[in-house]
């Protein structure tokens, strides 16, 4: 089978690409290059021993699409690609609406043209927005977002559901992710978003080796055990292996499902902090900062039914996550 994964070069795509590549996929990769690296491509292909196309082009660009679809018998895609920060979302509103949509409507209208019906959707617990219980399941009411990022991922889990509804070959796999961190083993992919990283771990390793003079904490004072905002944190290896075992039920499956990736376990930010300085044997200086406009108190899956209906679960601890970010970040410090 030949994949199309879009965003492929990023944090996530990446670990997919490999995940793929490992288990005899073929893959084709779209990315712009907006938030990841070039150097991506010959270090997956490091990891693999394998080789996949590349076009360094816009998933919202409609005659690439064409192309791509023209050039090869895609059997299903991953749609990865995406603007992703919450408080970007918040400052550049009209940019994470016009990019998040359009890229997804003309991917979904190239899909469709070419009888390509399986969609792998990169959504994220942002749709449930204030959580009225914990943990959240599937079941929990989505739409009420605090962010225009979260906002987008519901608006596009809309769309997908109308097109499925008015199309029944057209099968959907939407993914809500929770938070994802860690890096692969190898220490040759990971996150390393450019400039300034809007993303928490990132922001702690490169204060860790001292790019970065100060980790800033956005408020103390949510109601959660230290006051710091709770997230369930979950290894991007095991995120990456959750999309196999979503391509697999797609493959066999028609319509639209929802599934949770995420532990179940809920840690705070300076739990984060307090284990990467342990694991690593590193001091992270931080000061607490207002809050982020957007961000919620706590937030933490039930991923019982990725379990029952995938067969997935995480595999990875806290330690784990801590020990691989770091290793990436020294890795790459040593190129």
């Amino acid at each position: 089978m030949k994949i199309l994964v879009t965003g492929g070069l990023g944090f996530i795509g990446s670990h997919a690409v490999v995940e793929l590549l490992d288990n005899g996929y073929e893959v084709v990769v779209i990315d712009n290059l907006y938030n990841s690296n070039i150097d991506v491509v010959d270090s997956i292909k490091k990891i693999t021993g394998k080789d996949f196309s590349f076009y360094q082009n816009d998933v919202c660009d409609l005659g690439v699409l064409e192309k791509i679809f023209n050039e090869h018998t895609i059997d299903a895609v991953m749609h990865f690609a995406g603007y992703k920060a919450v408080g970007e979302s918040v400052k550049k509103p009209i940019l994470y609406y016009e990019n998040n949509l359009v890229s997804t409507l003309h991917l979904c209208k190239k899909m469709i043209e070419h009888n390509c019906f399986k969609l792998i959707f990169s959504s994220s617990a942002t749709v449930y927005g204030e959580a009225k219980i914990l943990p959240i399941t599937e079941e929990c009411e989505v739409g009420g977002t605090t962010n225009p990022y979260g906002t987008t991922k519901w608006m596009i889990e809309q769309i997908l559901k109308d097109i499925t509804i008015s199309n029944p070959n057209f099968t959907v796999m939407v993914l809500r992710y929770f938070n994802p961190i860690g890096a692969h083993k190898s220490g040759l992919i990971g996150e390393r978003p450019n400039g300034i990283p809007n993303n928490l771990m990132p922001y702690i390793v490169r204060v860790a080796t001292g790019e970065l003079e100060m980790l800033s904490i956005f408020g103390d004072d949510y109601d959660t055990p230290d006051g710091t905002g709770v997230r369930d944190y979950i290894h991007v290896v095991d995120l990456a292996k959750g999309h196999l075992k979503a391509l697999e039920k797609a493959i066999s499956s028609q319509g639209i499902y929802y599934y949770n990736l995420g532990t179940g376990t809920g840690y705070s930010v300076l739990d984060l902090v307090h284990n990467f300085e342990k694991v690593n044997h590193v001091k992270v200086p931080y000061k607490i900062v207002e809050r982020r406009p957007g961000d919620i108190a706590s937030c933490y899956a039930d991923p019982s039914k990725a379990y029952k209906e995938l067969g997935w679960r995480a595999e990875l601890g806290i330690e784990d996550m801590m020990r691989d970010s770091y290793n990436f970040i020294l890795k790459q410090k040593d190129y």
